[in-house]
C-alpha cells in the first residue's frame, strides 16, 4: 500500500480536534480559493488528518470545490476520497482524470475503492478500470457483482489467512515478508488472522493480541478461537451490523458459495452502516430524505412533496369527518374548542408507540416470539394513560364550561382514542413489516390518520348522542 500524499500526513502526537468546525479556518480557505492562491490553500490544509480535511472540503460550495481541485489537484488524495460523503465524492469525481481516480482506487483497500467506483458516472467506469492493474480491476468487478448494501459489496478482499498447521513464528514472518513487497496484499488495518484448511475454508481465528502473546513455536490450531461468525456475501448490510452488535465482533470473515474465505468486514465499516441505517430510519419516520451537502432546493422539494401530498389527503379525510357533524358543532361551540385536544393527545400517543416499535424492529428486539406481549403492553399502557389524562381533562372541561355531560363525553373519547392510537402505533409498522415494506417509511402518516379520524369521530359522535 502506497504512502498517503504529504497533504494528508499527520503527526504521531496529533490530538483529535473539536467536532465543531473552525469557521474562521473555512472562511480563510474560501478566501484563498477565490484569490487563486494555491500556496495558501496548501498551507491551510497542511498536516490535516484526512477526516478533518474532508470536513472542511464538504463545507465548501460546489464552485469552490471545483476551483480548489483546479488550483491544487494533489490535495485530492486517496485517503481524502475515502473520507468524503458519497454525494460530495459524486460531485468531485467529474473534476478528476481517469488516471488519478484509478491510482487512488489502487492505493485504497478494496472496500473503499468500490465505494468510490459506485459514485462514478457509468460512462466513465470503463476508462477508469482500463487504467488499473488486472488484480485491482478484478476486485472491483467482483465486488460490483453483488447488490448494493450487501456484505459482498461491503467487504474488503484484503485479509490475513494462514494454514492451521503454521506456527506463530511462521505467521509473523509471512506477514513481514508480505509487507516488504511492492504489491503488498495485506490490509492497512486488521485485527484477526483467519485459520484455514487446505480448501480455504475458515476454521477459526487468532486475534492479533493472542498472536503477539503466544510463544513462537505454538501452532495456530492450538491457539485459535473456533467460535467463528461467518457471513455470506448476499446478506444485507443491516443484518451484518446486527451480527456485529450481537456478538461484539471486531471483524468477520465473508465466504463464497462454496464456503471458501473470500474477504472480511471490519468494525469501522459497520459503524458507518449502523449510523447510515439509523439515520435512514429516522428520516423515513418523518417522511423526508436527507438534505445532503450538494442537494438543491428542487431535489429537496421533490423528495418531500409526495409525503406532504399524502398527508394532505389524510387531513382532508379528517376534515370530512368533522364536516359530518357541522350541525352539532354549531349548536355547541365548545366542541370546536375541545376536539383538537383529543386528536392531539391521540397523535402523541401513537407517535410514542410507533417510535418504540420502529426502534425495536430495527434492533431485532421485536420478534414474532414477543409480538403479542408487545401489543398488549402498548394497549394497556395507552388505556392507563387515557384514564389518567381523561380525569385531568374532564376536570378542566367541567371547570371551564360548567357542563358535566361534556366533561364525561370528552373523557370517554380520550380514553378510546388513546387506546386506538397505542394499537395503531405498533400494529401499523408490524403490518408494513409483514408485507415486506419498510415500516419506517409511511407509518407516521397512517398512524396520524387513525388518531385524527378516530378522535374526531368518537368525540363528535358521542357528543351528538349524549349532549344534543
Amino acid at each position: 500500500m502506497s504512502e498517503p500524499s504529504e497533504i494528508t500526513k499527520t503527526s504521531e502526537t496529533q490530538q483529535a480536534s473539536s467536532p465543531d468546525l473552525d469557521v474562521g479556518h473555512v472562511d480563510a480557505l474560501c478566501a484563498a480559493i477565490q484569490s487563486g492562491d494555491g500556496k495558501a490553500i496548501r498551507n491551510l490544509l497542511a498536516d490535516e488528518h484526512p477526516a478533518e480535511l474532508a470536513d472542511r472540503f464538504e463545507q465548501l460550495s460546489s464552485d469552490d470545490r471545483k476551483a480548489l481541485v483546479e488550483l491544487t489537484p494533489d490535495v485530492i488524495s486517496p485517503l481524502l476520497l475515502a473520507e468524503l460523503e458519497d454525494e460530495v465524492v459524486e460531485d468531485v469525481l467529474p473534476l478528476l482524470g481517469p488516471e488519478q481516480i484509478s491510482k487512488a482506487m489502487e492505493e485504497l483497500d478494496s472496500d473503499d475503492a468500490i465505494q468510490i467506483f459506485e459514485e462514478l458516472p457509468k460512462d466513465r467506469r470503463a476508462e477508469v478500470l482500463a487504467d488499473m492493474s488486472e488484480q485491482d480491476r478484478k476486485e472491483i468487478e467482483d465486488g460490483f457483482a453483488f447488490d448494493e448494501e450487501t456484505a459482498g459489496r461491503l467487504m474488503q478482499r484484503e485479509f490475513v489467512a494462514a494454514p492451521e498447521f503454521w506456527t506463530v513464528q511462521q505467521t509473523i514472518e509471512h506477514m513481514r515478508s508480505q509487507s516488504a513487497l511492492d504489491d503488498d496484499d495485506l490490509p492497512d488495518k486488521f485485527f484477526d488472522i483467519y485459520v484455514i484448511d487446505a480448501h480455504f475454508h475458515p476454521l477459526g481465528y487468532v486475534p492479533l493480541s493472542t498472536l503477539m502473546r503466544s510463544g513462537p513455536g505454538l501452532v495456530l490450531s492450538d491457539i485459535m478461537d473456533g467460535n467463528l461468525t461467518v457471513i455470506e456475501p448476499e446478506l444485507d448490510q443491516e443484518d451484518v451490523a446486527y451480527l456485529f452488535e450481537k456478538f461484539d465482533l471486531i471483524s468477520a470473515p465473508v465466504v463464497d458459495t462454496h464456503g471458501r474465505l473470500s474477504g472480511m468486514i471490519t468494525v469501522d465499516d459497520i459503524v458507518e452502516v449502523i449510523q447510515d441505517e439509523h439515520t435512514e430510519d429516522m428520516l423515513a419516520l418523518a417522511g423526508v430524505s436527507e438534505a445532503g451537502l450538494v442537494d438543491t432546493v428542487g431535489s429537496t422539494v421533490m423528495a418531500r412533496a409526495p409525503w406532504l401530498f399524502v398527508n394532505l389527503l389524510t387531513a382532508i379525510a379528517a376534515s370530512i369527518v368533522i364536516s359530518m357533524f357541522q350541525d352539532e358543532i354549531e349548536k355547541l361551540v365548545a366542541l370546536a374548542v375541545l376536539m383538537p385536544i383529543v386528536a392531539s393527545m391521540g397523535g402523541n400517543t401513537g407517535t410514542q408507540a410507533l417510535t418504540v416499535a420502529i426502534r425495536a424492529l430495527a434492533t431485532r428486539d421485536l420478534t414474532p416470539a414477543n409480538t403479542n406481549r408487545a401489543i398488549r403492553r402498548e394497549a394497556f399502557a395507552a388505556i392507563v394513560n387515557g384514564v389518567i389524562f381523561a380525569v385531568v381533562l374532564g376536570v378542566i372541561t367541567f371547570v371551564w364550561f360548567n357542563n358535566l355531560d361534556l366533561a364525561l363525553v370528552i373523557a370517554a373519547a380520550l380514553v378510546f382514542n388513546l387506546f386506538c392510537a397505542g394499537l395503531a402505533g405498533i400494529l401499523v409498522p408490524l403490518g408494513f413489516k409483514k408485507v415486506g415494506a419498510d415500516p419506517a417509511v409511511a407509518s407516521t402518516v397512517f398512524v396520524t390518520t387513525v388518531t385524527d379520524v378516530v378522535g374526531f369521530l368518537v368525540f363528535l359522535g358521542l357528543a351528538g348522542v349524549f349532549l344534543l
